[in-house]
């Protein structure tokens, strides 16, 4: 089989349908039971053969993107590169379109899709088994978005089940050229949590409804424990998320550690109705429209 000389591969963002965390363990982490959906928002990353390592990023707020050893694009190939006993001589291009620190996973969506990319480059043969192994090394998305579609995930929320999901998902998104720090959002959970807070479980409710395809439902079943934390940081959220009510969503929720606001629909249509309500809303540098679910990080 022939090496190619350049390997693109697309990977998706995602949403927090439910996302439940518990209290801060000795280890730092939080105990997490999330309903997890990839939708139609993607990254590229090109993997190049090269004489040394680099690391390029084009796209929106490219400027605010490290390109050394801190991108997680970057530590999944020296990850591969490791684990198949090679020099990581690869050079990597970034083309970003899920919003910076948003709650969405961008830099997980580039660090699953260079542990394909690279792969493939190298011709390494890695099982998927083992690529998700690498992918929860890197973080707890990452395994996530390597696979797509809909999935609970527990423990750190790399544990991953598939989750059966009918229909199709229709939502507007809200995003914000200012992002919230995931420290910071749950530094502040710490200090909101009560103590008597148990370890979480997925949402059954939410579950069922995806199952029925009872988009309803869903909308109800839309929830985040982080939620308060991030309003309490970036107040002016709430005024995004009135707005998607009042112009009808079935759902409004904060996603993952925010600040992204994500509205459901009940068509495509409505979704573009919610995403200008929400930009007429003045809190939103950016609105746009998506669909769920959508496949893990695949080859172009």
């Amino acid at each position: 089989m022939s090496i190619p000389d350049a390997v693109t591969v697309r990977a998706p963002g995602k949403l927090n349908l439910s996302l439940g965390v518990g209290r801060r363990r000795p280890d730092g982490f939080h105990p997490l039971a999330t309903v997890f959906q990839a939708v139609s928002v993607y990254e590229e990353v090109t993997a190049t053969a090269a004489d040394a390592m680099s690391l390029t990023v084009e796209g929106a707020d490219a400027d605010r993107v490290p390109t050394d050893e801190s991108n997680l694009a970057w530590r999944a190939a020296l990850l591969v590169a490791q684990d198949v006993g090679m020099e990581p001589l690869v050079r990597l291009h970034v083309r970003k379109r899920v919003p910076v620190a948003g709650g969405m996973a961008g830099g997980s969506a580039d660090a699953a899709a260079a542990l394909l990319a690279c792969d493939a480059l190298w011709g390494a043969g890695l099982s998927k088994d083992r690529l998700v192994e690498l992918a929860a090394e890197l973080g707890s998305d990452v395994p996530f978005v390597l696979l797509g579609h809909t999935a609970v995930g527990t423990q750190r929320g790399d544990l991953l089940s598939p989750a059966l999901c009918r229909g199709r998902y229709h939502w507007a998104l809200a995003t914000r050229r200012a992002g919230l720090s995931t420290a910071d959002v749950y530094r502040r959970f710490d200090e909101l949590v009560d103590p008597g807070t148990r370890d979480p479980e997925p949402d059954r409710d939410l579950l069922v409804a995806l199952r029925a395809a009872d988009l309803a439902a869903v909308g109800r079943c839309l929830g985040n424990d982080l939620q308060a934390a991030a309003l309490e940081l970036a107040p002016e959220l709430e005024r995004t998320l009135d707005a998607a009510t009042r112009a009808g969503a079935l759902g409004a929720v904060v996603t993952g550690s925010g600040p992204t606001v994500a509205a459901l629909g009940r068509s495509r249509r409505h979704a573009t109705e919610l995403a200008t309500a929400m930009r007429a809303a003045g809190e939103a540098d950016q609105t746009l429209t998506v669909v769920g679910p959508v496949a893990g990080a695949r080859a172009q």
